[in-house]
Formats: structure tokens, sequence, C-alpha cells
């Protein structure tokens, strides 16, 4: 989708020519008086359309306006999440009419974040997927004109969010995709793609040389499967040679089958979404290559499947991991574990500034906090601070839960240097105090 950025007072975007036209009304007093602004003027004083963020008052032709349609959409206090609301109700309502060139215009005058929010709503709302459909109905929408007071002082924010919004529909195109269109293989393939960018530098290893690295927990995964393994790493580098970088680990199950600890059958389609941590580094390092940060970055996914035939891991197997620990399997649908903890003794070797991993790691953390907030574990303080700040910028929360030394206590076994799982209770946190043994 086409974002243009441009300098429009209300009447200006009136002018426009476009199917469309999205007017963006804060809580602010308007001081305009053409035409358009009047008669929003007027709606609001007659309670026609509320300050709520997400409200609508449609209009069709009205008077000096050059679109056919025009759609009002609330947006409260103009803060980021206010304009999200307001710009998704008002996107899905146009929807309906097949529109191809939008105008999205500020009313009042408008922050940067607010605007970076209303492209990245823009786009969020409108996204199909299209990839294995025989015949493919794309979004309608080609090109979206985000209107405010003055282009120039958001204009940076408006070209970050663009690129990101590239980075995000590249993650959702592959984290949609189902199982045997994204096999480890295929997702290597993307990421060589991304190595064609600029910044980008894209390395695949494949099972021997997963096996020379030492890495058993995460060949033993991958061992019942008929896909081989594929362990992606990607570079980023836009600061100087001897910056630490940042490394971002993603959680690459292609497919989920629980292995010889069966998943119930209702609903087993969705673990081809067991990648999806997978796709999120794949997608931010798309971003990466638009908006060209001064940092480095490093990107590491493991990637397998979760199968069973006669060589699939069972439960009471102990396996060896790269950093040494042996590992007993007690529960084989515990599995993302494994081979995170092989990628994060990898990490060691870039001697990071910080390692953020990012997984559908266990359902025990969706019973805990429901679909609203993501579950953040870590043992620094302030990297925790700056990913809950980054939660809320991005209005994609997440919440601190605990690592308590006593959630440990559970993975003791006597067969191995620890087991992969506990009991049931706190299970997100026990994954988590798993995972922690492996980045000392």
């Amino acid at each position: 989708m086409d974002f243009q950025l441009k300098t429009l007072t209300v009447a200006r975007a009136a002018a426009e020519k476009s199917d469309v036209l999205i007017v963006l009304v804060g809580s602010a007093p308007l001081a305009s008086k053409d035409p358009l602004s009047v008669q929003i003027a007027a709606a609001r004083k007659a309670g026609d359309l509320p300050d709520k963020a997400g409200k609508l008052l449609s209009l069709y032709r009205p008077e000096d306006v050059a679109a056919a349609r025009v759609v009002l959409a609330a947006i409260g206090d103009g803060k980021p999440a206010s304009v999200r609301s307001g710009v998704i109700a008002a996107v899905n309502a146009a929807k309906a009419q097949s529109p191809k060139r939008v105008v999205l215009a500020f009313a009042q005058e408008a922050e940067p974040a607010a605007v970076a929010s209303a492209v990245l709503a823009a786009a969020d709302a409108s996204y199909v997927y299209t990839a294995t459909k025989s015949k493919a109905e794309p979004r309608s929408i080609r090109q979206v004109t985000v209107g405010v007071a003055d282009a120039a002082p958001v204009g940076a924010a408006f070209e970050q969010a663009r690129a990101t919004v590239e980075g995000i529909e590249f993650a959702k195109e592959w984290g949609n995709r189902p199982a045997n269109h994204a096999t480890p293989t295929m997702l290597a393939e993307a990421a060589k793609g991304l190595g064609k960018l600029p910044g980008i530098k894209c390395e695949v290893l494949g099972p021997k040389e997963v096996d020379k690295l030492g890495m058993g927990a995460f060949a033993a995964v991958a061992q019942g499967s008929a896909e081989p393994l594929r362990f992606i790493v990607l570079r980023y580098q836009g600061g100087p040679k001897d910056q630490a970088p940042v490394v971002l680990v993603g959680k690459g199950i292609t497919f989920d089958t629980g292995g010889v600890s069966l998943k119930p059958a209702a609903e087993m389609d969705e673990m081809k979404f067991d990648m999806c941590g997978a796709a999120s580094v794949l997608g931010t390092f798309r971003a990466l290559a638009g908006i060209q940060p001064e940092i480095n970055v490093i990107g590491l996914i493991p990637s397998c499947e979760n199968m069973n035939d006669g060589r699939a891991i069972k439960p009471g197997d102990v396996v060896t991991s790269m950093s040494g620990q042996t590992i007993e399997i007690l529960n084989t649908d515990a599995e993302g574990r494994l081979i995170l903890c092989d990628a994060l003794t990898y990490a060691k070797r870039f001697d990071p500034a910080a390692v953020i991993d990012i997984a559908t790691l266990t359902g025990a953390c969706v019973v805990a906090l429901g679909g609203v907030r993501s579950g953040l574990f870590s043992s620094d303080d302030a990297l925790a601070a700056a990913l809950e700040a980054a939660g809320e910028s991005s209005q994609d929360r997440c919440w601190r839960l605990p690592l308590d030394d006593e959630y440990a206590e559970g993975l003791k076994t006597n067969f191995a240097d620890v087991a992969n799982v506990a009991g049931r209770a706190g299970g997100a946190i026990t994954a988590a105090k798993f995972l922690q043994r492996f980045t000392a």
C-alpha cells in the first residue's frame, strides 16, 4: 500500500480527489470556517459525532467535497491509542465500498506519534491475506494520503511508520501461511531475500552445521520430521563495528503436533502459528532495512517442525544442549524451549548488549494474561522497563512476570541437569526459568 504525506487543512483535504475522505476529529475546537469544518462542528454540537474515539458519522456527497463519501471519525484526546481506534473504525467502515484512494486528514494539529499511529492502523485495518488463495481479492485500498496541518515536523515519524508497516506485513504474511507453505527451508529463503536489502546480511546453517555446533536440543526436536532444520542468522549493521549488538531470537517451529505428547486434534491447524516469533524477527529486519537506524542487530531463528516418526524424541529421553547442559524431555510438546536454549547459547558469541527472545512459548501465558498483553520476563530491570515502554508506545503491551528462583524447583530431575517442564502451576514462569539457565 502506498502512503503519502501532505500538508492539508480540512478545506484542502476536501478538495483532494479520492474515493473516501476520512477526517479524524479530536475533542479540541475546530478553528477553520470552511464548509466541511462548519459541518463537522455542527455535528459535534448536535451530538451526532461524540468525542469518544472510534465513533463515526458518514456523509454522502457533502457540498464542496471532491470525494463522494466522507467518514468523520472521532479520535478523542488525539493520543496514539485514540487515533488507532478512530482510524481502524473508519477504514473498516470505508472498506465496504472497496475504495482505491483514501485521504486520511487530521482536523486538528497532530503529534508525530499520532501520525505514525494513523499509518499503522490504516494498514492493519486494510490488510488481507492472499498468498494461498486461487482467486484472491487483495486489499482494495491502494493509496492513502495522510493530511496534516504541517507535514515537516511529522515527516520522520511518518517515514518510520511506513517502513514499520512493511515489516509488520512481512511478519503477518509468513505467520499466516500454512505449514506446507512456510517450511524451515522456505523461511530460510525468505531470510536470504532480506539479505539483499541495504545493511542486511544473511547466513543459513543446515543439519550438519548445527550438529557440528553441538546444538543437541535443537537437533533432537527436528529429528522426527522429514523437513530439514534451518538455523538462520541475520545481521544488520547500522552502528560502529565495535558497538555491541542487540540480539533477537525468534522461535521458528513451523508446525507443532506436540510430538509423541500429541496435541488434541481440535484447532491443531493453528499450530502453524508456532513460528510467529521467527516471523517477528524477519519482520523486524524488513523494517530495519527501511528505517536504517544507527544500531547493530543480530537475528537468530532456529526453525524446524515438531513431528512424529520412528526417530522422534520420546518422553524420558535425555539430550545434550550446546551449552553442555543435559535435558530430560518429560514432554515433547515443550519443544520451543529446546530449540531456543541452543539459540540463546549461540547468541553469546556476539557479546550482545541485550538478548530479546520472542516466542509463542506456552499457552499458560495466555491463560495468565489473556489476549491483551504479552508476558515479559527479564532479569535486567532497565531492559524490562525499556521493553515495557516500547510496548506502550507501539500499543502492543506487555506485563512483567516474576522469575523467583523457587519457580525452578519443579525443573529438577534425577536423570539430567534439568527437565524441560515442571508442573502445571506457573507454566509460563517455569518455561522462562528453563531458558534463563542458558543466558547466564
